[in-house]
């Protein structure tokens, strides 16, 4: 068949390149070079192509394909097929791109493009007109309806029931109240078109016309929502970008807005009905039955509501969450100081009390919140009464149910939907206005409401709303049913102790809501941060209730793009960001860290704190230090030798002699200082591509800076040597410092020390071969020199199976030196060398770093060092270090883009490459590679000479949840580009 018509094509269209098959449900579809070709089934209707060929004529330029005329200038042929029956064809451009259904990954910011590209499309096909617009057929989903009289197709009885169910919500649909017009009408996922490059996914077109019809346009959205919802793990949010963004373009009234969801289930029916028809008629055909199990999987699925759906796209395009919500917000305004207080009290200069991310230390873990931190949780603000703020973003909520993923970095729910009033145990609760109960009932989970009632009212038009009151004592459960009535002003509950309200300390959880489809009585009390657009329409602020300001009791965190102008118009220009969109931190613990929303990270990256963020022995005994002195090494202090002692006792033999200054980059100065007093030489030999700090000493020996851009160019009393990079092969690594030595030699510099980090960093996270270190000491001590190990990235355990890199390469260094890390984030560094050398400085003026050593600075850095031993995170960075390398080394076996693995313990590299054969880094995909990782909530670093080498070093608690969220993720962003 192929070989038939590659030869009418030829002869028509002058076709020069080979035909390949494409899917089709009718008419057979094919590929050719630059162009398309669609043979039409036999008999198919003229008028069918003529529709198409005018509309795409019309949206000329809005990411369609053009049509292309064939030789003799007619924009259809008729030739026949291989039984000599006639067949119409026609041609038009391949547009670029692959199939969105293939394309990876399916991100919001692509859902709003095709929003936005349907919205425009729309609007141009509004004055179109055709005959054939109006045919009736089975993929008109106005006219879906149909498969009512098909659902015994249906064996599964609960299926059937489901498809039943959507067809009883389409008959009450008003569809004929909506304006009919031209649309696609099959913007499903094999019809869209999107770019190849993952790292910048774009649609590039919309395909197939031949299912255009007339219909309201709703229908239009309705139909790709179908799509764009299938197999995603936030098919909600998708599907509210898609429609916000088609709202933007082409405005939708609140009515459409009602009728997606609703359609978009009824297009799954359409399509799953329809696929088993065609399936018992054609059991071969793979193509009828492709998208039925997406299909079930989003009908069957445990998700939100269909109402709570709708409110959703209502918000996100703007309109309130229900017909009516309006109106009961305009009426509690206009009567807000007239109701009774709630708590029996004026609560007008209550002072508010913020629990939030920035605020607050509750809990000390967010990740667990025990009964007896729960009891006293906003103890600093007393009994009360004092508030607890609507909209406040609170890491308080760590219950499981408030994880919305397998991860501890999910998801999760912060964001609180009430005003809390703290009071003591047993006061009263009041009735703000008349009220029936919806639910009363005690719910006795750890950090659960405990009593909790919801009370529905109504306005005097007879718009309903509810007020949810929580954490009460379960007495009313006596004398409270469902369906009793609540004047204004009566006492109809209490506040529970922590015995009996989910062991929070004493408060009434307040809140509204407008709706409560999707809910019933249970209302989320806090919402995900992501969907605060949601749930500012479903559950609004309810201070009118208490007859307060929204203003007093709405909290408004620090604002992320507030903070980045202030960076951008107050500092320096070269004070880099990571991320194309940075990330704004206001907590850590341990592993993670917190953002002003109480978003969560894995932080896979940040050395400095060794041992954790926020550890809590480092802030008692910082705390502690600071409530007695803080001096420094001019005066006598126990904690200092003591400090001495413990980093010495790390040491191998004949490293003796201890300084304290302020930081690694000090202390690199400080080396090169000791190194010329000690050899009387100027002259340094460095790897290429090192750092050692950002002083001007530092920089002059850290060619990663005085040989980048603007950088001031290599000093020429230094001397470079190769970097032990064994998957690129460069330097044999038997005369490595030979030739530098010789050089510094022949200027008349000498040879004062050779300074590396024992394993290169920023060059990429290099581990030298066997035996490198050793050769180049030898060399090194040979012309006099002394021998630097800058351990500041993989000193004090962070290697498992060796405390300092130096002792896997089994030298010993003249001069040892730590930084960062050693004070888990305290400004503090540390240098390590013989007696001898040591002297040989004092021969020169006195040294004195002002905080270098000082009390605060050794009782932190001790306890540091501490921590390490005891809680045996030296072992822990090995045992999850070799689970990382073990599945890092898999990834490598699997992506074309893994070129090597490298690493020891917590301290590992990925390089990327565009393929291993060339092993060309991949500096692109790098950056794509960490922003997406970012984007799953896990920060990881990227260094190397062309910056293609993936950085990962969390601190030394990480544990096995974490490897995995680390590996399951690169594995499936690696996957997006493979």
């Amino acid at each position: 068949m192929i070989d038939h018509w590659q030869s009418q094509l030829q002869t028509a269209w002058g076709l020069d390149a080979p035909l390949i098959r494409l899917d089709g449900e009718y008419d057979l579809n094919f590929a050719a070079g630059d162009m398309i070709f669609k043979v039409m089934r036999a008999g198919c209707d003229p008028q069918l192509i003529d529709m198409q060929v005018q509309a795409l004529s019309l949206l000329g330029g809005q990411r369609v394909p053009a049509i292309v005329p064939a030789l003799d200038g007619a924009l259809v042929q008729t030739l026949p097929d291989n039984s000599g029956a006639d067949r119409l064809v026609w041609a038009m451009q391949k547009l670029s791109g692959q199939c969105y259904a293939d394309a990876s990954p399916k991100t919001p910011a692509l859902a709003a493009e095709l929003g936005s590209a349907l919205g425009e499309m729309d609007a141009t096909l509004a004055g179109f007109d055709h005959p054939m617009l109006s045919r009736d057929f089975k993929w008109n989903l106005a006219q879906g309806g149909w498969i009512a009289d098909h659902l015994d197709q249906i064996a599964d009885t609960n299926r059937k029931g489901v498809l039943r169910s959507i067809c009883d919500d389409f008959s009450t649909l008003t569809l004929d109240n909506s304006p009919v017009q031209a649309i696609h009408n099959d913007a499903n996922d094999y019809n869209l078109l999107v770019t190849t490059g993952a790292a910048s996914r774009r649609l590039t077109g919309i395909i197939d016309f031949g299912d255009m019809c007339a219909a309201p346009r709703v229908c239009e959205l309705a139909i790709a929502g179908a799509y764009l919802v299938l197999d995603h793990d936030q098919p909600e949010r998708m599907l509210a970008q898609m429609v916000a963004a088609y709202h933007a373009v082409n405005p939708l009234t609140a009515p459409e807005v009602d009728m997606i969801v609703p359609l978009l289930r009824m297009r799954l029916a359409v399509s799953v009905v329809n696929s088993t028809l065609m399936a018992s008629q054609n059991p071969d055909d793979p193509y009828v039955t492709i998208s039925q199990a997406p299909a079930w999987r989003y009908l069957e699925r445990d998700g939100e509501h269909p109402k709570l759906v709708t409110a959703r796209l209502r918000a996100a395009c703007g309109f309130c969450a229900r017909d009516g919500a309006d109106r009961v917000l305009a009426w509690l305004d206009a009567e807000r100081g007239n109701f009774a207080p709630v708590m029996g009290v004026d609560l007008a200069n209550a002072p508010m009390g913020s629990l939030s991310v920035e605020n607050s230390t509750w809990p000390e873990n967010p990740f667990d919140l025990p009964a007896p931190e729960a009891a006293q949780i906003g103890q600093e603000f007393g009994q009360g009464p004092w508030l607890g703020y609507y909209n406040e973003p609170r890491l308080i909520y760590t219950a499981p149910a408030f994880r919305m993923g397998p991860w501890a970095a999910s998801d999760r729910r912060t964001v609180h939907l009430a005003i809390d009033v703290f009071m003591p145990a047993g006061s009263p609760v009041y009735a703000p206005l008349d009220g029936t109960v919806l639910v009363a009932e005690y719910r006795d989970g750890h950090l659960d409401y405990g009593g909790v009632i919801i009370l529905e009212h109504q306005t005097p038009d007879g718009d309903a709303f509810y007020t949810l009151y929580g954490h009460l004592d379960p007495v009313f459960t006596q004398t409270l049913s469902v369906g009793d009535k609540v004047g204004k002003g009566a006492a109809f509950c209490q506040l529970g102790d922590t015995g009996h309200n989910g062991g929070w300390a004493p408060h009434i959880h307040f809140q509204l809501a407008l709706m409560t489809d999707g809910m019933h009585g249970d209302w989320p009390g806090v919402g995900a941060p992501d969907d605060m657009y949601l749930w500012d329409r479903v559950c609004p602020n309810p201070a009118a209730l208490l007859n307060l300001p929204d203003a007093k009791t709405r909290y408004e965190p620090v604002d992320k793009s507030t903070v980045l102008q202030g960076r951008q118009s107050q500092f320096g220009a070269n004070l880099s960001l990571t991320y194309s969109d940075p990330v704004m931190l206001m907590r850590g613990w341990k592993h993670h860290l917190f953002d002003e929303w109480g978003r969560p990270y894995l932080d896979a990256y940040n050395n400095v704190p060794h041992v954790g963020h926020a550890h809590p022995r480092i802030r008692a005994v910082a705390a502690a230090q600071l409530g007695r002195m803080n001096s420094n090494t001019r005066y006598l202090h126990p904690a200092q030798t003591a400090l001495a002692e413990k980093i010495l006792s790390k040491m191998p033999d004949g490293l003796d002699t201890v300084f304290f200054v302020n930081s690694g980059t000090e202390a690199n100065e400080l080396a090169l200082r000791l190194a010329r007093a000690h050899t009387g030489a100027k002259g340094m030999v460095t790897p290429d591509h090192g750092y050692h700090g950002n002083t001007t000493g530092a920089i002059d020996i850290s060619a990663y800076k005085f040989n980048a851009k603007g950088g001031v160019g290599q000093p020429d009393w230094v001397e470079l040597i190769d970097l032990p990079d064994t998957y690129r092969g460069q330097g044999g690594f038997a005369d490595q410092a030979g030739p530098a030595i010789a050089a510094l030699a022949a200027k008349g510099h000498g040879v004062a020390g050779f300074i590396a980090e024992t394993f290169p960093s920023v060059a990429g996270q290099i581990i030298p071969p066997d035996g490198y270190l050793a050769q180049v000491y030898a060399q090194i001590r040979a012309a006099g020199g002394l021998c630097i190990a800058d351990e500041v990235q993989t000193g004090l355990g962070r290697l498992g199976a060796h405390y300092f890199g130096f002792e896997q390469q089994q030298v010993t260094p003249d001069i040892v030196v730590m930084g960062k890390p050693i004070g888990n984030g305290h400004p503090v560094g540390v240098l390590v060398t013989r007696r001898e050398i040591a002297d040989s400085f004092a021969q020169g003026p006195e040294f004195f770093s002002t905080f270098g050593g000082s009390t605060l600075s050794c009782v932190i850095v001790k306890e540091v060092l501490d921590i390490v031993d005891d809680e045996e995170l030296q072992t822990n960075a090995q045992i999850m270090g070799d689970r990382l390398m073990a599945g890092l080394r898999d990834l490598m076996e699997t992506s074309p883009h893994v070129g090597d693995v490298r690493g020891m313990g917590l301290f590992c590299g990925v390089d990327l490459v565009v393929d291993k054969t060339s092993k060309t880094q991949a500096t692109a995909l790098c950056s794509y590679v960490k922003n997406r990782m970012r984007d799953h909530r896990i920060l990881i670093g990227s260094e190397g000479p062309k910056d293609n080498v993936l950085k990962i070093r969390p601190p030394l608690t990480i544990d096995a949840e974490g490897i995995d969220m680390i590996l399951q993720t690169l594995g499936d962003i690696l996957a997006e580009v493979a």
